[in-house]
């Protein structure tokens, strides 16, 4: 495992977090300037429009970041699954041409599993570059939790140097913001005495992981 400061890997989440939220709250900026200057009712109604749909994208990255990267308070130890689901159905809204299919068991996941899923979830997503299925899949067995998403379209965007990090394999000089979230769940992972793994093919990338449970909520 690559070493990684607490700092560092902060600074990298923020970066990737602040990449991400950039577009649509610029483009929140720029249509108020632009509603304050237009007379049209026309143009002021897909204005109005083009807000609404910033702000909602807006509200959908930090819905995430909040459950992927942060602390999540106010859920206890585990996460309803109801609410994973709507973070990421929300995200795969954004993307053309993505359907999500899900199968998780259970009504909650624990915030370790949580995070993992999350993450791996949007990094599937990314590598639908031209739409295709998102295929999520959890359950609690045997005293931990088993992970697997994949993603499957025409074309697969993935580069392998997040693969590795997800192993643990990854080079420090290639640590970055792009690489940081994946790094974060691999050492999720190991502090939990869990692992993830990747296997890519021409038309498809599946993400897994399996995770011990806490032990409060073994039984």
């Amino acid at each position: 495992m690559t070493s990684t400061s607490a700092t560092e890997l902060a600074s990298l989440l923020c970066s990737r977090l602040c990449h991400d939220m950039l577009s649509p709250v610029g483009a929140l900026s720029n249509g108020l300037e632009l509603l304050a200057s237009e007379t049209d009712p026309e143009m002021r109604k897909r204005c109005v429009e083009l807000l609404e749909q910033s702000a909602r994208t807006s509200t959908n990255k930090l819905k995430f970041f909040r459950l992927a990267f942060g602390a999540a308070g106010g859920f206890g130890d585990a996460v309803p699954v109801d609410e994973i689901k709507a973070v990421i159905d929300a995200l795969a809204a954004d993307s053309k041409g993505v359907v999500v299919h899900w199968a998780l068991e259970g009504a909650n996941l624990p915030k370790p599993a949580t995070k993992v899923l999350l993450n791996l979830a949007q990094i599937a997503l990314d590598a639908l570059i031209r739409g295709g299925n998102l295929d999520i899949g959890a359950e609690l067995r045997d005293g931990s939790a088993e992970i697997v998403v994949r993603a499957q379209g025409d074309r697969i965007a993935f580069d392998e140097v997040i693969g590795h990090a997800l192993e643990g394999n990854m080079p420090a000089v290639d640590l970055s913001s792009r690489t940081a979230a994946a790094h974060m769940i691999a050492m999720l992972a190991e502090e939990v005495g869990g692992g993830l793994q990747y296997k890519l093919g021409d038309d498809a990338l599946v993400l897994g992981a399996v995770l011990p449970l806490p032990s409060g909520m073994i039984g």
